[in-house]
C-alpha cells in the first residue's frame, strides 16, 4: 500500500505505484485535465512519474508559481520542431527559459529572419493543435552522444560530450522531435495555447566570438491570452517610454563611445539630477545622517582587507602610480569604515549614521550596458549604520518607514519586500550569516511585513532587504537596500568601548533608498513617460510672449519665478504664441505662461497646462502659491 500525501494534509492510499495523472485523476476530472507536472517530496516530475513509495505529492497546475517556466521551457522545444520541420537540416543547441519567455539558438546555412518568423509560429500553432503527447527517456551519456550524432546534432553532442559520464541525461520526445531537458514538460503540446515570437538575433556558439554565429529566436509565452495581450501591451508602452528615445528628445543626456557605460549630463539632465539628490539630502539630514565624501581611488590594500579582492575584483577597475596599484571604488563601505576609525567610539555615541552621494565605478560587461540603467560609472545615496547588535531592529524599521514614504513622494505605491541569503561565493562563518539574516527577518517581522526569501542572492558580505517598486506599466524595478554586516568592521578594525569597557566590532548596516541615481532617473523618467511631475521637472514653467511689446513683462516675470527659486525659462522668440505652446508642450513643462497686452496691464498671467487645461488668467502672485504647492516636499 502506498500512502500519497496532499498539500492540504489528507491521505490517498494506492494498492500499487500511480502516476502523477492519476492521483489527479482519483480526486476528479477537472484536475486531472488541468495538471500540468507535479511535486513529489518537494521534486518537480512529470505527469508520467511514477511513484512508488509513501510521497507528498503537489499538482501542479497553471495557478502553480511553477506553471509559467514549465509552460516557457516547452514552449522552447515546440519552437525549435516547428524550425525543423520547417528547415530540414538546422541543428539545436541550447534554449532557456528567460524573463518573461525563452529563446532557443539554431545552426543553419542561413541566418533566419524576422520574416521567417511568422511561418514558424504558424507551424507551431500547427503541432499544438495536434496534440502531440511529451515522453521522457533516459540515457546514458554516450548513449546520448550517440544518438543525436546520428541525428546530425553535432552542436548538441558536443553540450553532451562536457557532461560527466557516469551521469544518466533525460532526453523529451514530441513527435519526430527529441532534445535533451532535465524537464519538466507539459504532458502534450495542446496544453501550450498563448505564446508569440518577438524577434532573432545573432549568437556566437559557447558566447565565444572565434565559434560560428547562430541565430537566435526570442520568443515569449503565458498561461492564457489575456496575460499574453497584457505583456505585449506593456512591451509596446515601454517602448513608448524608453529613457533613451526620451532623453534624446528631452535633451537630458547622452552617451557616446569614447565612456562606455558613463554618462554625458546636459543642463535639463542635470536639474532632474539635482532635484533627486536635494530631496534624498533632506532625508538624510532629517534621519540623523552626517554627510560626508570618502577618496575616489584607494590603494589595493584596502580593498584586499574588505574581502572585495577575493570576491569582486572581475568587477573594479585599476590604475597605478609611483609603482602602487589603487582599484577606483566599486563601493563606499570600506571608506566610510576609514572615516569612523578615525576616532575612539563609545557604545553612548551609536548609532552612527553617514551618508554620501559617492561615486563608483564597476567593470560591467560591455553586453550588460543599457542606457543610463546600468552603467560603469555611477553614484548612490549610500549610507552606513554602525551601531550594536542591539540596534539592528530598530535602526531597519526606522529606514524601512524612510524608504515607504521616498518611494511614495517619486509616486511609486506598489513596493515589494524581498530578502536576499548568502551567496555562495562569501566571506565569514554560516554562523554569522545566521544571525545577520535572522536580524533582517526579526525586523521586518517587528514592521509587519511580508517579504520573499531569495537565497544565494545576497552580497559576500551579508545578506540584504531588497525593495522592488512596481511602475505605472506593472514592471518591477529593484531599487534600494538594507545590508547586515558583521564581517567588514571586523577585516577593516572598526571598534567601539562597550558598556564595560571592551572594545568590541559594531555591526554595519548598507542602506540605499534610491541606489544608483542614474538608474533611479531612468526610472522616473519611464514611469512618467517623461511627463515628470512639477517638483522634479528640468523647466517648471515657460513664459512666452504674443508680440515683442510684452518682451520686459516676461523677463520680469521670468526673475521674479527664478527668485523664488523655480526653474523658469522665457521664450521671446518672435514666432507665433501657438508655435511656441505647441513646442513647450512637446518639451513636456508642466506649466505655460502666456502674456499679451492684456496680462501686462493688469499685471497678471495667463496659464497653460501641458496637458492643453486652460487655467485662465490670474495674478501672478496666485500662480507662484500654486507652485509652491506642487513643489513642496
Amino acid at each position: 500500500m502506498i500512502q500519497i500525501t496532499l498539500p492540504d494534509g489528507s491521505q490517498r492510499p494506492f494498492e500499487h505505484p500511480v502516476s502523477v495523472q492519476d492521483v489527479a485523476a482519483s480526486i476528479g476530472a477537472g484536475l486531472a485535465k488541468a495538471t500540468l507536472a507535479g511535486k513529489v517530496d518537494g521534486k518537480l516530475v512529470d505527469t508520467d512519474y511514477t511513484i512508488d513509495h509513501d510521497a507528498r505529492l503537489e499538482i501542479v497546475t497553471e495557478k502553480s508559481p511553477e506553471a509559467l517556466d514549465i509552460l516557457r521551457h516547452s514552449t522552447a522545444h515546440l519552437l525549435a520542431q516547428a524550425v525543423q520541420r520547417l528547415f530540414p537540416g538546422a541543428q539545436v543547441t541550447i534554449g532557456p527559459v528567460i524573463d518573461n519567455g525563452f529563446y532557443y539558438d539554431f545552426a543553419y546555412e542561413r541566418p533566419f529572419t524576422p520574416d521567417d518568423l511568422a511561418a514558424i509560429e504558424a507551424e507551431m500553432t500547427n503541432i499544438v493543435k495536434e496534440a502531440l503527447p511529451v515522453s521522457r527517456s533516459v540515457k546514458s551519456r554516450d548513449e546520448a552522444v550517440a544518438f543525436f550524432r546520428g541525428i546530425g546534432e553535432e552542436y548538441k553532442a558536443e553540450i553532451i560530450e562536457g557532461i560527466p559520464a557516469d551521469q544518466e541525461l533525460s532526453l523529451y520526445t514530441q513527435g519526430e522531435f527529441t532534445d535533451l531537458c532535465r524537464g519538466p514538460h507539459v504532458p502534450n503540446t495542446g496544453k501550450l495555447r498563448a505564446f508569440k515570437l518577438m524577434k532573432v538575433a545573432g549568437a556566437y556558439w559557447r558566447g565565444d566570438s572565434n565559434n560560428a554565429m547562430l541565430t537566435r529566436i526570442y520568443g515569449t509565452s503565458w498561461l492564457n491570452d489575456k496575460d499574453l495581450k497584457a505583456h505585449l501591451f506593456q512591451l509596446e508602452e515601454a517602448e513608448k517610454r524608453d529613457h533613451r528615445r526620451i532623453g534624446k528628445q528631452l535633451d537630458f543626456f547622452h552617451m557616446q563611445e569614447e565612456a562606455p557605460g558613463m554618462i554625458f549630463w546636459h543642463p535639463k539632465g542635470w536639474a532632474i539630477w539635482q532635484a533627486v539628490e536635494q530631496y534624498v539630502r533632506g532625508v538624510y539630514r532629517d534621519s540623523g545622517y552626517k554627510e560626508v565624501r570618502g577618496p575616489q581611488i584607494m590603494d589595493v590594500s584596502l580593498w584586499k582587507k574588505s574581502g572585495h579582492w577575493d570576491n569582486y575584483q572581475e568587477n573594479m577597475f585599476f590604475t597605478e602610480s609611483e609603482k602602487r596599484t589603487y582599484a577606483l571604488k566599486p563601493m563606499n563601505c570600506p571608506g566610510h569604515i576609514q572615516i569612523f576609525n578615525t576616532s575612539l567610539h563609545s557604545y553612548r555615541d551609536l548609532p552612527i549614521r553617514y551618508g554620501e552621494f559617492g561615486g563608483c565605478h564597476r567593470n560591467e560587461p560591455s553586453g550588460a550596458l543599457h542606457g543610463i540603467m546600468r552603467v560603469r560609472a555611477f553614484t548612490q545615496d549610500d549610507g552606513h549604520i554602525f551601531c550594536t547588535p542591539q540596534q539592528i531592529e530598530a535602526e531597519v524599521a526606522a529606514f524601512h518607514a524612510q524608504a515607504m514614504k521616498v518611494y511614495s513622494d517619486f509616486g511609486f505605491n506598489d513596493i515589494a519586500m524581498k530578502i536576499a541569503l548568502r551567496p555562495e561565493k562569501r566571506i565569514g562563518a554560516d554562523d554569522v550569516w545566521d544571525r545577520a539574516e535572522n536580524a533582517l527577518r526579526t525586523a521586518l517581522s517587528a514592521a509587519n511585513v511580508e517579504w520573499e526569501e531569495l537565497p544565494g542572492e545576497g552580497a559576500f558580505y551579508g545578506p540584504k532587504i531588497e525593495y522592488h517598486m512596481k511602475d505605472s506599466i506593472g514592471r518591477a524595478w529593484q531599487v534600494g537596500t538594507m545590508q547586515v554586516d558583521f564581517m567588514m568592521p571586523e577585516r577593516l578594525g572598526a571598534e567601539y568601548v562597550d558598556e564595560n569597557s571592551q572594545r568590541q566590532h559594531p555591526v554595519m548596516l548598507h542602506r540605499a533608498i534610491v541606489g544608483s541615481m542614474e538608474r533611479f532617473i531612468g526610472i522616473l523618467i519611464e514611469h512618467h513617460a517623461g511627463l515628470l511631475p512639477p517638483w522634479l521637472a528640468p523647466i517648471q514653467a515657460s513664459v512666452f510672449s504674443i508680440t515683442d511689446a510684452q518682451a520686459d513683462y516676461v523677463r520680469e516675470i521670468t526673475q521674479t519665478l527664478v527668485g523664488k527659486g523655480f526653474r523658469v525659462e522665457a521664450d521671446l522668440r518672435n514666432e507665433k504664441v501657438g508655435y511656441k505652446i505647441r513646442e513647450h508642450t512637446l518639451q513636456k513643462v508642466p506649466y505655460l505662461i502666456v502674456v499679451g497686452d492684456r496680462e501686462k496691464e493688469t499685471g497678471s498671467v495667463s496659464v497653460r497646462t501641458r496637458g492643453g487645461e486652460d487655467l485662465g488668467s490670474m495674478p501672478l502672485a496666485q500662480f507662484v502659491e500654486r507652485l509652491e504647492a506642487e513643489t513642496r516636499r
